[in-house]
């Protein structure tokens, strides 16, 4: 499992740059985001507080992993705002995904803010017993075959 955001630090860069002529800073940073190995599965959290959950949208595409999401701006005019820091708009992660995950059996949950992602690895990526036949019987050895992928 990779983190792969090769156009991440130029979003951030032109997010900016627009931001300075509209004169406003209050779109999305970043997603802030966890990824761990937990047993046979990778396991990815992500923090989008105040995001509609049918706004959460997450693709799979030539071994990469794409989460977005969209935080709606409260759009009352007759509010007079005392302070407005909260971050409103499309925040957008990318992973890539190595050859020893199952892509096809990801599955995900949104529950008080947090987007879980259960990333499986793929079976021929586990370790697994290698038989060595050796001058007519067969020993059993321990071996850690895995996928470099």
């Amino acid at each position: 499992m990779l983190r792969f955001d090769p156009f991440g630090d130029f979003d951030v860069l032109t997010r900016g740059l627009v931001n300075a002529q509209t004169g406003s800073n209050r779109s999305p940073r970043f997603m802030p985001m966890d990824l761990c190995k937990v047993g046979d599965h990778y396991l990815l959290t992500a923090d989008l507080p105040g995001v509609d959950p049918g706004s959460v949208d997450i693709d799979v595409d030539g071994g990469t992993l794409t989460i977005s999401a969209h935080r709606t701006a409260r759009s009352e005019d007759s509010v007079q705002w005392l302070t407005n820091e909260r971050f409103f708009g499309t925040y957008r992660r990318q992973l890539s995904l190595g050859d020893g995950v199952d892509a096809s059996a990801i599955s995900a949950t949104y529950e008080n803010g947090v987007l879980a992602v259960t990333i499986p690895i793929a079976e021929r990526a586990k370790p697994r017993k290698v038989q060595i036949a050796h001058g007519g019987d067969r020993t059993s050895i321990e071996a850690n075959t895995v996928d470099a992928g």
